[in-house]
């Protein structure tokens, strides 16, 4: 691991995106609450806060981190049969939290797949990707699409 004792705590925020898109009668059950297991946006969002909390286990090298607070949202877009996931990390500390931000947003719809995979094996998660990184001796970064 990166020795990161010497930088100073800051406050550390990232913000992640995702997409998930699938068959339109996969997306009306997920919207109906009709999902043979269950509410799936609600389990998603659990299941994606958890694996922001997990990502040190998870990944190699990354520095255990004192999240303190994870941010999970789910928009619906019946137009694209898709759902974006949204996921925000935060901590004081001393180095960022990219790496979980990414990894609630990948697991919020590994979540999705896997609730619907029985009626939809053909769903596709696209575009998972850093929007914007704030704090730290490198300060603001927004992607050059980001809409945040």
């Amino acid at each position: 691991m990166v020795d990161v004792g010497e930088k100073s705590e800051t406050l550390r925020v990232a913000v992640a995106a995702g997409r998930i898109v699938m068959q339109p009668a996969t997306l009306q059950r997920i919207v109906d609450g009709r999902a043979s297991k269950g509410d799936v946006l609600g389990i998603a969002r659990i299941a994606a806060i958890q694996g922001a909390k997990r990502t040190s286990d998870l990944i190699p090298l990354c520095h255990p981190i004192a999240l303190t607070r994870v941010a999970v949202e789910f928009e619906v877009h019946p137009e694209l049969d898709a759902v974006d996931c949204l996921a925000t990390a935060e901590c004081h500390g001393r180095t960022g939290v990219e790496m979980e931000a990414l990894t609630a947003a990948s697991v919020g719809l590994l979540t999705i797949y896997d609730m619907c995979k029985a009626v939809d094996r053909g769903m596709t998660i696209q575009s998972v990707r850093l929007l914007e990184k704030k704090g730290g001796k490198s300060g603001h970064w927004l992607a050059a699409d980001a809409a945040t």
